[in-house]
C-alpha cells in the first residue's frame, strides 16, 4: 500500500468513497464561497499548526488536494529585506516529495516525514470541523 494510501487511510479511514470530501450545499448559505476562498480559511486553521507565527512573519499552510500541501513564509530581515520561502509537498506513491524555490527537490525521510504526516492529519480534522462543519471520521454533517 502507497504512503499517501496509508496516510489518507489513518485521516479519513475508508477511502473506496471519497464523495464526503465534498462541500455541502446548504440552504443557509447565501453565497458560495470560492475555492480561493476556502483555502484562505483553510490556511487560517494551518498557519497555527506549527506553533506561534513570531511578530513580523506571516505563514500560510494548506493542501490543494490530497497529494500537495503548500508552506510559505514571510518576513522581513534585520536589514529590512523580504525574505520569502514556499515549500510544496507532494505525495508520490510510498514517498513525499519537498520541492522549494531554487530547483531544491528532496524526499521527506525520518522525524521531517512523521511531523509532515501528523500536521497533515491535525490539519484535516480542524477543516473538516472548523471549514466544512463535517465529522472528520465519518464525513458527515455536524449540526
Amino acid at each position: 500500500m502507497s504512503l499517501f494510501k496509508n496516510a489518507l487511510t489513518l485521516l479519513v479511514g475508508n477511502t473506496d468513497d471519497l464523495s464526503y470530501l465534498k462541500m455541502p450545499k446548504s440552504k443557509h448559505r447565501t453565497r458560495t464561497l470560492s475555492e480561493r476562498e476556502l483555502i484562505q480559511r483553510e490556511s487560517e486553521i494551518g498557519r497555527e499548526l506549527f506553533g506561534p507565527i513570531p511578530k513580523g512573519h506571516t505563514r500560510e499552510f494548506f493542501c490543494l488536494d490530497e497529494l500537495t500541501c503548500i508552506w510559505y513564509e514571510s518576513y522581513k530581515d534585520k536589514s529590512g529585506k523580504e525574505i520569502t520561502a514556499t515549500t510544496r509537498y507532494e505525495i508520490q506513491g510510498d514517498k513525499v516529495l519537498k520541492a522549494q524555490e531554487g530547483a531544491r527537490y528532496s524526499y521527506l525521510e525520518g522525524q521531517e516525514l512523521d511531523n509532515l504526516l501528523r500536521a497533515i492529519s491535525i490539519y484535516y480534522e480542524r477543516v473538516m470541523r472548523g471549514v466544512y462543519s463535517r465529522d472528520p471520521d465519518t464525513g458527515t454533517i455536524r449540526a
